[in-house]
């Protein structure tokens, strides 16, 4: 092992790890019950595996603690948070938070956030730069919504500022796009699932958007998604929420 805090939740190792862990302590319900608050975590993406001790530079590379079953429990992210900010054990994570468009990327991270995280999310800096209109973009304000973004990225990357957590939102239907952003701030993949037939029923059901322009986003997504080889399809039988 030659891992550090920033690279290690993506090797195979941890990856493979954690898929074993949770297929092994889904309950007789097929549901995974977060260690901390004895809720069922209903939605896969939203559970964090958790050390029970700290891991930190000087350990990560020690297998019988970074990889050790025994000190490896399973919470909701929120959850994760408030077990971290009681401990005074505060590390900067960094999460890259994507999946097709309506598939509830902003409502996961609004309820998993806390005071004081960052968000990095193209649609928010478009709301604050045309007042609060997310839906309208002229193309004359393109260099200053993507100025924004690439700044904020950047406090990211270095990790400027006294931000907590890191939360970046986004599509990013390409593999290599969101490998090369979690190569360069050490952030830790969350996909928000949802069928394509989900995010059409979903569009459905809005009244403030184009629905011909957005089913088209829909389906650009798609054609363009790409998985990864890594993490693996956790197993079939766990518990699938519904986005409320």
């Amino acid at each position: 092992m030659n891992y550090t805090l920033d690279n290690f939740y993506q090797s195979h190792e941890w990856v493979n790890l954690t898929h074993i862990l949770r297929n092994e302590r889904l309950d007789k319900d097929g549901n995974l019950v977060c260690w901390h608050c004895g809720k069922p975590i209903t939605k896969k993406y939203d559970a964090i595996a958790h050390h029970t001790i700290f891991l930190t530079d000087d350990n990560v590379n020690i297998a019988d603690i970074s990889l050790n079953p025994e000190l490896i429990r399973f919470v909701h992210h929120r959850c994760h948070n408030i077990i971290h900010e009681k401990l005074g054990s505060i590390k900067r994570e960094i999460y890259l938070v994507y999946g097709p468009p309506l598939a509830g990327k902003k409502f996961f991270v609004d309820r998993a956030r806390g005071e004081g995280d960052l968000i990095v999310d193209l649609d928010l800096i478009w709301m604050c730069i045309t007042g609060g209109r997310d839906l309208e973009k002229p193309p004359r304000l393109n260099s200053v919504a993507f100025g924004v973004r690439d700044y904020l990225m950047d406090c990211v990357t270095c990790r400027r500022g006294k931000w907590n957590n890191a939360y970046i939102i986004g599509g990013f239907p390409l593999s290599s796009e969101r490998e090369r952003i979690c190569r360069k701030t050490g952030a830790r993949e969350i996909y928000v699932e949802c069928s394509k037939e989900e995010s059409m029923a979903r569009l459905e059901q809005t009244d403030d958007r184009d629905k011909k322009e957005w089913a088209a986003y829909i389906d650009q997504w798609w054609a363009r998604y790409r998985g990864n080889t890594f993490p693996p399809t956790p197993p079939d039988n766990f518990s699938q929420g519904k986005l409320s």
